[in-house]
């Protein structure tokens, strides 16, 4: 049995069986570019970084429940020159949720709520943070039936879990927390 084949359960058991998908190139790389052990090592664990947060991104993406991909760098500032602006790309930014800050988010149908709200709310999830994205009318037929089976203190929780609700539309809401 070759240390390679070896490796293979001490990285299992590690939690680290992820680096087995760059070791070999990584093993290959550090020959031909004759790296350091210390440099091998950090691109080696640096991918495995990568991949783990990837894959958190993808996790916090999918509990967020986005009906679409939405970036604020697609929102057409033109067709709705109410919207302003800079305020829009300073919540870009996501310190009101470090701040506990709430963001309602209103208007009339079609001007591009929906679109911000799913924009900040990816934002947040980049920026690590947990976020939740349900329709405040789906948010209340929720609570009011939990009221039914006495599961409310526990839906009440999952909203609120979810910190600094941003509303819109009818409205919905984007709910980051970190």
């Amino acid at each position: 049995m070759s240390t390679y084949d070896e490796l293979v359960p001490v990285l299992k058991k590690l939690r680290l069986s992820g680096l087995l998908q760059s070791l070999e190139v990584r093993c290959r790389e550090a020959a031909d570019a004759n790296l350091s052990l210390t440099e091998f090592l950090y691109r080696l664990l640096a991918d495995e970084v990568e991949r783990r947060d990837g894959k958190q991104l993808d996790v916090r993406m999918r509990r967020a429940a986005f009906e679409r991909p939405s970036t604020l760098e697609d929102f057409d500032f033109a067709f709705n020159a109410s919207v302003p602006r800079a305020k829009v790309l300073e919540l870009g930014t996501c310190t009101f949720v470090e701040r506990h800050e709430n963001v309602l988010v209103v208007g009339p149908a079609g001007v591009g709520k929906s679109h911000l709200a799913q924009a900040l709310g990816q934002r947040a999830c980049r920026a690590g943070h947990a976020v939740l994205y349900v329709s405040a009318h789906d948010m209340l037929t929720q609570l009011r039936a939990s009221r039914a089976d006495n599961s409310y203190e526990r839906r009440l929780l999952r909203f609120i879990h979810h910190a600094s609700p941003t509303h819109h539309r009818r409205p919905r809401t984007a709910a980051p927390h970190g």
